[in-house]
């Protein structure tokens, strides 16, 4: 029955900005999801650092801008091809970062991982095998072609405090990975955040919200279709890496059950 499989590759966009916890998210999806799923970050698709933008306030490489900071139609060439021929892995500096784990209840991860299961082998039983690719990025909703590849639509969407104090918080970044196979170390100058990434950030997805407001407005769904925000809890409280593991998991299925 295997060979008689139809293979319909299904993207997963998980968005946000720097710091919180697009990565982490999309690895403990990895881990749940069957049938090959395959992390693409985004960052991987930055051009060779020389090509980097200079800013023209104060001049510094601008890795934040999203009209240079991602090579957008290597990208999409990329997700065009994950869908016509499935999942597979490519050249990434990702392991180079600074790890930062964040588990979640093996219970949780079991009883996800079951359910997942239980869901392809009903829809092998119907000839068809769901391949998952998860895409990862700062910017991923800037560009209109990369947003059109993706299936679902996640964003994670956090206080600008909060994200200032873990980006204060890392040591760097890995960048440029297809010039430099070893990875550049990229370590944010005096002010980087204040006057660069927040920002860029902001000009990035205003449009995604109601009277550009990233941090309180309503998704305006004409920006990025039928995307689903994940952010604190109506008591002011951070949504768990459980809470956001479960919330996407459910979206994933309602997704599969649609099909």
């Amino acid at each position: 029955m295997a060979a008689n499989l139809q293979t319909k590759v299904v993207l997963v966009g998980v968005g946000g900005p720097t710091c919180s916890g697009k990565t982490t998210l999309a690895k403990h999806l990895k881990n749940i999801l069957p049938n090959v799923s395959v992390i693409i970050h985004q960052d991987d698709f930055a051009p060779p650092q020389e090509l980097i933008p200079i800013h023209p306030v104060y001049n510094v490489q601008d890795w934040d801008d999203p009209e240079g900071a991602v090579d957008w139609p290597r990208l999409t060439n990329f997700l065009k091809s994950v869908k016509q021929n499935g999942p597979s892995d490519h050249p990434s500096h990702d392991y180079l970062n600074e790890q930062k784990n964040i588990p979640i209840d093996e219970t949780t991860s079991q009883e996800l991982k079951a359910q997942f299961e239980k869901l392809a082998a009903e829809q092998e039983k119907k000839g068809l095998q769901v391949k998952w690719g998860l895409v990862d990025g700062f910017l991923l909703y800037w560009d209109k072609g990369i947003i059109d590849e993706l299936d679902i639509r996640l964003f994670l969407r956090l206080p600008h405090d909060v994200l200032k104090q873990r980006r204060h918080e890392r040591h760097g970044y890995h960048t440029a990975v297809q010039s430099d196979p070893e990875g550049a170390l990229w370590r944010d100058p005096p002010n980087y955040w204040e006057q660069i990434v927040y920002p860029a950030y902001v000009k990035a997805h205003r449009d995604m919200f109601e009277d550009g407001d990233v941090e309180n407005g309503k998704p305006t769904d004409d920006q990025v279709p039928g995307v689903v925000i994940m952010e604190p809890l109506k008591n002011g409280e951070e949504m768990t890496m459980d809470d956001m593991v479960r919330r996407s998991c459910k979206v994933l299925a309602d997704f599969m059950h649609k099909l």
